[in-house]
């Protein structure tokens, strides 16, 4: 059965190493906070200025003073701290994130990204995707495989206006997760279960390498 938003969330947060300063991006990956494995220690960063973010609220228990980059209410844990968004692109552009989490409306087989724009709808601004593309260490992108329409959003190249270039490094999808390979490509690594390796090839425009068995993946 191919994932939900939830579980894509869920497994990307398998990822995350203890000590890692974590940036989420809009969208799914901001769910990746309800998942943070026990045991492990990280500080999430928002964009907007705030380092220590924790689970969504319970409903009832919102401060609307407390939003993420996407305007959404959140929490924060002991120790968190407060500031400016000039300070917190400081720290973005310093390399101090250890790993983004980016949702996506194209992934190239190079490893491009494009996130923020489709030509001919209004949009409020590029947002800090820019920022954290050119200077994150690594970067995941959290998406959905295929469009409304059933088409593929991996693709061979972008066709819409890029965020950045050759610098994704792991795609999380319903269907799989795969790698970008450093000469191009998406690597098979885990399929989701029940899903079988024809149906993520048909829905895969761009280059799919299958090396071996594929296990399916494990979210707990």
């Amino acid at each position: 059965m191919p994932l939900s938003k939830e579980e894509i969330a869920q497994r990307i947060a398998k990822e995350i190493k203890d000590g890692y300063y974590v940036n989420l991006g809009i969208g799914i990956p901001t769910l990746v906070a309800n998942y943070i494995p026990k045991g492990i220690n990280i500080v999430l960063q928002s964009e907007n200025g705030l380092l220590g973010m924790g689970p969504f609220p319970i409903e009832g228990s919102e401060d609307a003073d407390l939003i993420n980059a996407g305007k959404q209410t959140i929490t924060t844990l002991p120790g968190s701290s407060i500031f400016d968004s000039a300070m917190s692109f400081g720290m973005i552009r310093a390399q101090k994130v250890d790993l983004t989490i980016l949702g996506a409306m194209e992934v190239s087989e190079n490893g491009d990204i494009a996130n923020w724009k489709i030509p001919g709808k209004m949009v409020k601004g590029m947002g800090g995707a820019m920022d954290l593309v050119a200077s994150a260490k690594n970067i995941i992108v959290a998406m959905q495989h295929v469009n409304k329409a059933g088409e593929s959003k991996l693709l061979p190249t972008c066709t819409l206006p890029l965020t950045g270039v050759r610098c994704i490094k792991k795609v999380v999808t319903e269907l799989a997760v795969m790698d970008i390979l450093p000469e191009g490509g998406f690597k098979l690594v885990e399929r989701a279960a029940g899903v079988s390796i024809e149906f993520i090839q048909q829905s895969t425009l761009g280059k799919l390498v299958v090396e071996g068995d594929v296990p399916e993946m494990q979210l707990n």
